[in-house]
């Protein structure tokens, strides 16, 4: 990504057609703790194993395809565990939260409102007037693009 994604993104004019992502660089930038804010979109008791055990990093997993056994993140892998259960989005999480869960449900490939509407059973309209003001929430921001269209 060029060096100056915010300057960009600040003149981009979101419509029903951007598509957004999580920008992981914002946290850094705003000096906010991503680990944290991760957690709490674990159910109770997988919140409860990495609160006792800060050091959790990398944890061994098998693939199940392959049987290949690799580190990987515990929290991330807990993360997208998480993900597959079906109360992980539900009618009462919050829009941004809802969000927020799709796009660590799909490992962050970037969707438009519209996209988004449909995973998540909300307006489209509303995500995008919710994402395109001028508060970023939780790092969600449009994708911009190298090119110039």
């Amino acid at each position: 990504m060029p060096v100056s994604p915010s300057a960009s993104a600040r003149r981009v004019k979101p419509t029903l057609d951007t598509r957004f992502h999580i920008d992981y660089d914002w946290w850094n930038r705003e000096g906010r703790d991503l680990r944290v804010y991760l957690l709490s979109h674990l159910p109770p008791e997988q919140r409860d194993f990495f609160t006792e055990h800060r050091d959790t990093e990398e944890v061994d997993w098998v693939d199940p395809v392959t049987a290949e056994v690799r580190k990987v993140d515990a929290l991330q892998r807990a993360l997208k565990e998480s993900s597959q259960q079906p109360d992980f989005i539900t009618s009462h999480t919050s829009l941004v939260d809802a969000v927020f869960r799709t796009f660590l449900a799909n490992n962050n490939t970037p969707l438009t409102p519209v996209e988004l509407g449909e995973r998540i059973g909300r307006p489209p309209m509303t995500i995008l007037r919710t994402l395109s003001g001028t508060t970023v929430y939780k790092g969600i921001r449009p994708l911009v693009e190298d090119s110039d269209e």
